[in-house]
């Protein structure tokens, strides 16, 4: 027989006196808006990288490597998939870190860290079908003009390339 003054596992009183001692209170959506503002901070960076590098890889086909010859027209580099694993390994590590938070019972830090993370994983894929779309630009026609018949000396023959 036990008696009605012993605490058996798992009764109400026990559970409300778990959730009390959850971590956080006061500190846990400020502990969430202090992640949210350094993952900003470091979105911030990470597009600042993925910026320069783009700008420097585009010159770089832009630029003949020897001055005195001209260079051949640049070649399609193909797709550049490093933004999207930068910003795919940015994404999971905010997911790993919700998880973390929200098995820590720091419920709305990890809430919020949960929205982030989908937020990122959302523009990965828009990203990635944006750059799955694209086409790459139509050749120029290449059509040769007709030899100029009046003679050359007329301002129809100067605009007509003949």
């Amino acid at each position: 027989m036990t008696r009605p003054e012993s605490r058996l596992p798992g009764r109400p009183d026990e559970r409300a006196a778990s959730r009390s001692s959850a971590p956080g209170g006061c500190a846990d959506p400020l502990l969430g808006l202090l992640l949210v503002v350094a993952e900003a901070a470091g979105g911030a960076l990470l597009a600042l990288w993925l910026g320069l590098r783009g700008l420097a890889r585009s010159r770089a086909h832009e630029m003949p490597a020897d001055k005195g010859v001209s260079a051949p027209p640049p070649v399609d580099p193909g797709t550049d998939w490093t933004p999207a694993i930068a910003v795919g390994v940015f994404a999971l590590v905010v997911a790993c870190l919700a998880v973390a938070l929200l098995r820590g019972r720091w419920h709305w830090a990890g809430g919020m860290q949960v929205v982030v993370a989908v937020a990122l994983g959302a523009m990965i894929l828009a990203g990635v079908a944006e750059e799955g779309s694209r086409k790459p630009p139509e050749p120029a026609p290449a059509w040769n003009s007709p030899p100029c018949r009046s003679g050359g000396d007329n301002s129809e023959c100067a605009r007509s390339g003949g």
